[in-house]
């Protein structure tokens, strides 16, 4: 499949953090055709971005313990085959660096078959704790990303 990327490549930046976390299509997620309904999608996202901040040591408890918190600002999702009750899908979250105070997650959902069924992207700002936006990343997130660039992830 060849698509356009979404996010731009940032020079000298190392390869994103990827994560795959797989899960069945339960019955409540799909429509009256036996489909997933396409609203359902954002959970699948949620699925994703919870496991690879668990694998990174920046999930969601991780900001919070710093008093910092990421809401999704953007959100997009484009489907290209539809995934039915019982299907397996495995949900693969890349991180792409940026040295902003922001969150550039990509999600490559995929069915059992290896096929890809939905792709898509969130952006997250950074928050602190009286409900401002940060216009810089907080300090363990300043340090998570020299890990990240010196190789130690």
């Amino acid at each position: 499949m060849s698509r356009n990327a979404y996010f731009k490549a940032v020079k000298d930046a190392p390869a994103p953090l990827r994560d795959e976390v797989e899960r069945r299509v339960r019955f409540e997620e799909v429509d009256p055709l036996g489909i997933v309904w396409h609203g359902r999608y954002p959970s699948y996202f949620e699925d994703g971005r919870v496991s690879h901040g668990h694998r990174y040591g920046i999930g969601y408890l991780d900001f919070h313990a710093h008093r910092v918190t990421a809401p999704v600002k953007q959100m997009h999702v484009d489907y290209i085959l539809p995934l039915a009750f019982g299907d397996t899908v495995r949900i693969e979250t890349l991180l792409h660096y940026n040295e902003a105070a922001r969150l550039n997650y990509e999600f490559i959902i995929r069915n059992a078959a290896g096929e890809v069924t939905t792709t898509g992207y969130t952006v997250q700002l950074f928050v602190d704790a009286e409900r401002e936006l940060m216009l810089t990343p907080p300090d363990f997130y300043t340090a998570f990303l020299a890990q990240w660039s010196g190789g130690q992830l």
